[in-house]
């Protein structure tokens, strides 16, 4: 009598193997996508660090720094813009090769999105018991293809600098009451303005101390500059810190700020001033209000990446480089759409995971980087050019009503497993 047959053993969700195999598969993809992502920003060719380092030997033989200028065929004529203590920390990188700099540069930004990606993650991986070694790498692979890194890295930005800066002050050293809180941000402002919104956040959460020693600090990293170029920074200070034509075009489609948004409407004339300072104040107002009970319920994440982004709207020029506040916007989406799992909570949970999964799509995607917007000022005059045109304005305002605010109970749970820098 012939034996029946054996059905085989069947692949279910806890086959060990068909799971490591599905996990190293999604890796690969990852892995493979990001050249072809790369690509349209290798035409930068590292064009903002070259800027520097032409800034920086400029300097170096006598001229005055902020007399540097450099052409270019979408934005004119291009300045050194920052302010004088960022020309002293970059000063160093002009007396090496130009090919050793970049390798540091680059170097350094990869390792910091894995530092700051690893912050932001681990403690949604402890909460919700996720596998770590994956989930960790699948972050890291998709934080380096979001357009603000690859812009970040295909220019040559010092960005990720500040936001490690940025991200060790607010996530540990406040919360943490650490003496030191507060000089992460005044150093991140004396580097590149823009951090000088987080110290308004620390006056509007009453971090006194906090706010104290970060704008010490900046005042102090400030006076060292003007101590060892004193024409310059008064220059800085005095006229080139108000002259925004100095960096670019406001109305080009990659300056994702409330300023440029208006400037694309009314190009090539300049928006007006008072209709800016109006939105602007709305804007500020209501995203620090937001941020403010944010950091009251014990959510120092989104606290800080509702302030981010707020900066970036309210700042008149924010160049896609600019805006990594969307990355933590992710994770805590993601964060609230895994918590959301009472049978109530499932329309929330459907809504907060298709957010999440758009977001990421669109910022991958980007506004600058498969797009020729032209080199000439054109207004916005049609509803599609105006979304993509201004896709991270838009999503700023979106995350500014929607971003969930997390309980005090919730993010303490979330960080039993975190471990701060030291």
């Amino acid at each position: 009598m012939p034996a029946e047959p054996v059905a085989p053993p069947a692949v279910t969700d806890d086959d060990p193997g068909g799971r490591t195999v599905r996990r190293l598969v999604t890796v690969v993809a990852l892995i493979a996508v990001l050249p072809a992502l790369y690509l349209p920003g290798l035409v930068h060719n590292f064009f903002d660090l070259k800027i520097y380092m032409s800034a920086m030997d400029w300097w170096t033989a006598g001229n005055p720094l902020y007399d540097y200028v450099q052409p270019d065929r979408v934005q004119g004529e291009l300045y050194f813009t920052y302010p004088p203590f960022s020309a002293l920390l970059l000063w160093p990188f002009g007396l090496i090769r130009l090919g050793a700099t970049v390798a540091i540069f680059t170097v350094l930004t990869v390792l910091a999105v894995v530092v700051t990606t690893r912050w932001l993650v681990l403690p949604v991986i402890a909460r919700h018991n996720l596998p770590r070694a994956f989930t960790l790498t699948v972050a890291v692979l998709l934080v380096l293809a979001v357009e603000s890194t690859r812009e970040t890295i295909t220019f040559g930005q010092i960005n990720m600098l500040l936001v490690v800066l940025i991200l060790a002050d607010l996530l540990f050293a406040v919360p943490q009451a650490r003496r030191w809180a507060g000089v992460g941000v005044g150093l991140a402002t004396a580097l590149k303005l823009f951090p000088g919104i987080f110290i308004v956040y620390l006056l509007a959460t009453r971090r006194w101390r906090a706010a104290a020693v970060a704008s010490a600090t900046a005042a102090a990293a400030t006076l060292l500059a003007a101590a060892i170029a004193p024409r310059d920074s008064w220059r800085f200070w005095t006229h080139e810190l108000w002259a925004t034509e100095r960096v670019g075009r406001t109305d080009y489609t990659g300056n994702q700020s409330l300023f440029g948004l208006l400037s694309r409407f009314s190009a090539p004339e300049k928006p007006n001033q008072l209709l800016w300072l109006a939105v602007v104040a709305v804007v500020a107002v209501y995203g620090l209000w937001r941020a403010v009970r944010a950091a009251r319920a014990g959510d120092a994440l989104t606290g800080l990446t509702l302030t981010g982004l707020v900066g970036a709207m309210v700042s008149p020029i924010t160049w896609t480089h600019h805006i990594y506040w969307f990355v933590p916007a992710v994770v805590l989406l993601a964060d609230a759409a895994l918590s959301a799992d009472r049978p109530d909570e499932v329309r929330r949970r459907r809504w907060l995971a298709g957010l999440a999964v758009g977001i990421t799509a669109l910022i991958i995607y980007g506004v600058v980087s498969f797009h020729d917007w032209g080199v000439a000022p054109v207004r916005t005059d049609d509803p599609v050019d105006f979304v993509l045109r201004n896709g991270y304005v838009l999503l700023s305002l979106l995350l500014l009503v929607t971003l969930p605010v997390r309980s005090g109970r919730t993010v303490e749970k979330s960080h039993q497993m975190d471990t701060p820098p030291q």
